[in-house]
């Protein structure tokens, strides 16, 4: 969705990013900016620095960061337009957009509040009508309170063919609002109908906050057990995850997301206090649902049951390979005696669905163990394929350490030495998609030389952009800083000196406004800008000088090249010394 830049600068200008912060974490004052405990990774010890001035914060703990729209993006795990439309919102600033965009933001709101309706109509019907009597003793039979059916506003779709689309149409909501927010179909005679019937059924919310569709469990005759909404203009089952708008605090808070198989699961879950739990929308977890979670967490455990569908679900983690192309944390959890989490919830054994998550163990360890199962490690032949089928899946570690980790534990689960092992990656038809994958460690962090680093102070200098600060491009030699620096010329140029640069609108690759962003921030206080300058300038004389006595002494003494050095190395000397 496109804003206008002017209305996007006022929303930005209009907000207090001190307050903003303070609504979500505790921060205390440290000199001109403030220092917070990140709400993004535990950590004890306040690290992200958060500078009212430039409305910018950042974490030096986990590298996050932003202005007040990358904040709300942050802690609300939504878009820049969503950002935009919250804190336009919250600044009581009208924010214009192109036509059609405004024309795409009309039929998804009118399909928001068609879905809303539909919900609170669900719902009722569940409390209130006789006919919803046997989904009620279903719930109760899950142990689900008045509480929990209200918490989730759980609902009923009676057997009546259009009860709802009678219902949404008396109500004002059109023919087309209800096909495109799939609540309605329509029949061969063009007649509608409703999409959901004879179903509990369970609203499915988008990170927002906004119902977009149901799962609707069948309770008696023929028909899939569970149907999910169809895709429509508001709900696109690849890229949800029932329970992600209760769970995304949690998930934040503890650095953990539990994936379940449903919804069912998923309330069992938060019931047993293990608020971290979310669920497909009745699709194989896919790039997009990793993604998604990657926003809150990058540990994720899918928590299955031992049973057939869990087996399935378990047999399906055979096909992921986001985890290794995104770099997470994948772990998974098989729950005991066949049972689903909500099961042993209502069975009372919270304390074993909470070990088995505790418990999980990484997707590879976990793919190595049922590769080695299905053979029998006590015959040779057996041995064979259980080793290389073992070490097909370690070969996708990139983790020198942890694939060493997994070598050993090969050796001792298919009962063959290290050596053979290590044979056996090196001739896994695996080895050579691990390039493929993309998958890459976390760069180690630069080490800079002392004279990298006085030109970073010296960058650091000019983002305060001070009156009467000459500089040249030559005065940054180190790659890294000079590429700071050529970003921000353009700022310098159109901001009145004395005034900080507005880092918000610097035009560059990301890594460089991450590295601005990060110096800007620095807590320690900044040196007088005069002095940074002159220590540049020495170093730079130093350095010349360097490389002239090392000129001349390869020079005749009589040659007129020899002349000219030795009097620009007298001149610098003299500078020098100054």
């Amino acid at each position: 969705m496109g804003f206008d830049r002017d209305d996007i600068d006022r929303v930005r200008a209009a907000i207090d990013l001190g307050e903003l912060v303070g609504e979500v974490t505790k921060v205390r004052r440290s000199g001109r900016t403030m220092m917070a405990i990140c709400p993004f990774h535990e950590e004890k010890t306040p690290s992200m620095s958060v500078d009212v001035a430039r409305g910018l914060w950042h974490c030096f703990g986990c590298g996050k960061g932003g202005d007040v729209y990358g904040f709300v993006q942050e802690i609300q795990g939504v878009d820049f337009s969503d950002a935009v439309e919250v804190l336009a919102r919250r600044a009581g600033i009208e924010v214009k957009s192109d036509p059609g965009s405004d024309r795409r933001r009309g039929r998804r709101a009118a399909a928001v509040e068609a879905v809303g309706a539909a919900v609170d109509f669900y719902h009722r019907y569940l409390r209130q009508e006789p006919e919803a009597g046997k989904a009620r003793a279903y719930l109760k039979g899950r142990d689900y309170n008045e509480d929990i059916v209200a918490q989730y506003k759980i609902g009923y779709a009676p057997e009546d063919w259009d009860i709802l689309t009678k219902n949404l149409r008396g109500a004002g909501v059109s023919e087309k609002v209800l096909l495109d927010s799939g609540l309605s179909r329509k029949g061969r005679g063009g007649k509608l109908y409703d999409y959901f019937r004879g179903r509990v059924l369970f609203p499915i919310y988008d990170l927002r906050g906004d119902a977009v569709g149901f799962g609707g469990r069948i309770l008696e005759g023929e028909g899939a057990k569970y149907i999910n909404s169809p895709d429509s203009i508001v709900y696109h089952k690849s890229g949800l995850l029932y329970g992600l708008d209760r769970a995304k605090t949690a998930i934040s808070r503890e650095d953990m997301a539990v994936v379940v198989e449903g919804y069912t699961d998923v309330i069992g879950m938060h019931m047993a206090g293990i608020e971290t739990a979310v669920a497909t929308c009745g699709t194989a977890l896919t790039d997009d649902h990793f993604q998604l979670l990657r926003r809150f967490s990058d540990r994720v455990v899918l928590a299955f049951d031992a049973d057939d569908a869990g087996a399935e679900a378990a047999r399906r983690t055979d096909d992921l390979d986001a985890p290794f192309r995104l770099d997470l944390d994948l772990r998974v959890a098989v729950m005991p005696d066949e049972l689903d989490p909500a099961d042993l919830v209502q069975a009372g054994r919270t304390s074993e669905v909470v070990a088995a998550v505790d418990g999980a163990v990484p997707l590879v360890q976990f793919r190595v163990a049922r590769e080695i199962d299905r053979y029998e490690v006590s015959e040779p032949e057996g041995r064979a394929r259980a080793l290389h089928a073992a070490a097909a899946q370690v070969a996708k570690v990139d983790d020198p350490i942890a694939r060493q980790e997994y070598v050993r534990f090969v050796s001792r689960q298919v009962g063959v030495d290290l050596e053979a092992v290590e044979h056996a990656l090196e001739t896994s038809h695996t080895s050579g998609a691990q390039g493929q994958r993309g998958s890459t460690p976390p760069q180690a962090r630069r080490q800079l030389s002392p004279r990298a680093r006085l030109e970073r102070e010296l960058l650091r200098t000019v983002l305060e952009n001070p009156e009467g600060l000459e500089l040249t491009p030559e005065m940054f030699t180190d790659p890294g800083v000079r590429s700071g620096y050529d970003a921000v010329v353009p700022l310098r140029e159109s901001t009145p000196p004395g005034r900080p640069l507005d880092l918000t609108r610097v035009e560059a690759d990301d890594s460089v406004k991450v590295a601005l962003r990060a110096l800007a921030a620095e807590p320690t206080p900044l040196g007088d800008p005069a002095e940074v300058v002159a220590r540049v300038r020495q170093a730079d004389i130093d350095a010349e000088i360097d490389e002239l006595e090392k000129r001349l002494g390869s020079l005749d003494t009589l040659s007129e090249e020899y002349s000219q050095l030795w009097d620009r190395l007298i001149g610098l000397q003299r500078e020098r010394r100054r």
